[in-house]
């Protein structure tokens, strides 16, 4: 039953690419070997009468997308958020799909609403708008509560979204394999990870739940981040397919005119929606990664509000520190100790020289320091960056690109605010500040004492392991007797960390 699904969609998907001239600029985007263009063009140029004909205004990518669906419109805009896969060009033109789609009608909506919560629609909302904001994935209402009268907004999913995006997602998966199998040169793209990417995005997507959560840990994070906040998640009224949240009053960011009727200061807006996006970026390493102008407001008492939290940015602790010190080195244009940091963190082959390392970074950073303060970009400076560490032989890691890329909307936001901004006299202080707090003794401290609260877990178990420990010497058997030693070495290495952080602690407090 899928196998012909999957290639009557397929062949649809090839006959609107050609319609709409996108098939060459995606094959070249990929830089698809001979062999997979060739089947992309059986699949599509007999059939063309198939396919969509979209709207002739927009870009051939963009168009084509737009014409086949919900799930190819969140499918490319995920893909802008991966130059690494379509290049530059493509995931430029691909960062201006808009997934406004016509609105399910309100009286569906209400029923969704009244199916999810278990109680009629009446009882919990006094009054319930029409669509205020139609996506591919879900709409929003605005509503008031009949317990109270707060205004609030209301996203719902639209029905029957969860069938059709696995239909869709299934074709992928089948498009990917056929890459793999008729290209094999193409598996460099790595097809059958960026399907799984984009499946995981629109999973999350696809549970308000999971975006309520998203939107919960976000707050409670940035709860003392002056002049920022979220609006408030109504758990009560929150459910799978429905998540109600405060209306949030405000000024759309992107409307200077009417900020600045507000009597709003548009050079601080734009120094601390870049400041704000840094510190959650590094010292949260949990970010809104969607922060363009349509999910961001100014309050009345000029607060930035953010909303829509459907895609957001994790990045361990040790890639923060990592990149944090690479940032601090080329803001001190020391590029030898950037690519030293490259060296200890393992992601440049050690067999690489690091000297000519160090010469490729500085062919990245001094030309951009060398241009005027307003043009000067970290978002650029990154994209640069992945560049030459890719040549060294760096694999490429999703949640930096997606850095990347949120950082290019937020200073694209800032621009658009104060286009004279200097972004890295914005940014030094963040980064300084971070690498202060989590490289030296303080930073040593703290990690020693995780890791004696991770062991103390281990407390109760000692004495049993001990034991077991005891047993192994005494065992004849050559594999027991070196389970002995393991924990001789164990016991060893507690007694080091536990030394040496008390040793630095005392040097810390001296």
């Amino acid at each position: 039953m899928r196998g012909p699904h999957n290639i009557i969609r397929l062949i649809r998907t090839g006959a609107t690419l050609e319609r709409t001239g996108a098939m060459n600029v995606v094959l070249d985007a990929f830089e698809a070997p001979p062999a997979l263009r060739f089947v992309a063009k059986a699949l599509g140029k007999p059939f063309q009468w198939l396919g969509y004909q979209g709207d002739p205004s927009m870009p051939p990518a963009t168009r084509a997308l737009t014409a086949l669906g919900p799930a190819y419109i969140k499918f490319g805009q995920v893909l802008s958020t991966r130059p690494d896969v379509v290049g530059d060009e493509l995931a430029v033109q691909l960062r201006v799909l808009q997934d406004k789609l016509p609105p399910f009608p309100v009286g569906q909506a209400k029923a969704e609403v009244e199916k999810e919560l278990g109680q009629p629609i009446d009882t919990i909302f006094s009054v319930f708008s029409e669509p205020v904001a139609a996506a591919s994935i879900a709409q929003v209402h605005k509503a008031e509560l009949a317990d109270g009268g707060d205004s609030v907004a209301v996203k719902v999913l639209r029905p029957g979204i969860e069938k059709a995006f696995k239909k869709d997602v299934d074709a992928f998966y089948f498009a990917a394999r056929i890459v793999e199998i008729f290209a094999p040169g193409g598996r460099r793209l790595r097809p059958i990870e960026v399907i799984e990417h984009f499946d995981g995005v629109v999973q999350g997507e696809l549970d308000l739940r999971l975006e309520s959560s998203a939107a919960g840990e976000f707050a409670a994070n940035t709860k003392d981040d002056t002049g920022f906040a979220l609006p408030k998640i109504r758990w009560e009224y929150s459910a799978r397919r429905v998540m109600t949240l405060e209306w949030a009053d405000g000024v759309p960011m992107g409307e200077n005119e009417a900020i600045d009727a507000a009597g709003h200061d548009r050079v601080d807006l734009s120094e601390r929606v870049l400041k704000l996006f840094l510190l959650h970026a590094l010292r949260d390493g949990y970010f809104h990664a969607d922060m363009h102008q349509g999910n961001l407001k100014v309050a009345p008492n000029g607060d930035i509000i953010a909303y829509d939290f459907g895609i957001m940015g994790h990045i361990d602790e040790y890639t923060r520190r990592v990149y944090a010190e690479i940032l601090f080195g080329f803001i001190r244009k020391d590029y030898k100790r950037v690519a030293e940091v490259h060296f200890e963190a393992g992601y440049v082959p050690a067999d690489k020289d690091v000297d000519e390392f160090a010469r490729a970074l500085r062919a990245v950073g001094e030309p951009i320091f060398g241009m005027d303060a307003s043009k000067i970009s970290m978002g650029r400076l990154l994209s640069y960056l992945f560049e030459v560490t890719e040549r060294f032989g760096m694999e490429t890691r999703t949640e930096l690109i997606l850095l990347q890329r949120t950082m290019v909307v937020v200073e694209g936001v800032a621009r658009s605010l104060n286009p004279n901004i200097n972004i890295w006299q914005v940014a030094s202080p963040i980064v300084t500040d971070y690498i202060q707090k989590s490289i030296g003794p303080k930073a040593i401290v703290t990690d020693l004492y995780k890791t004696a609260r991770v062991l103390t877990r281990f407390g109760p178990r000692l004495p049993g392991l001990v034991e077991a420990a005891l047993i192994a010497q005494s065992n004849p058997q050559p594999e027991k007797r070196r389970g002995f030693w393991r924990w001789i070495a164990l016991a060893g290495l507690v007694g080091l960390l536990a030394g040496g952080g008390v040793a630095l602690l005392i040097e810390a407090l001296a």
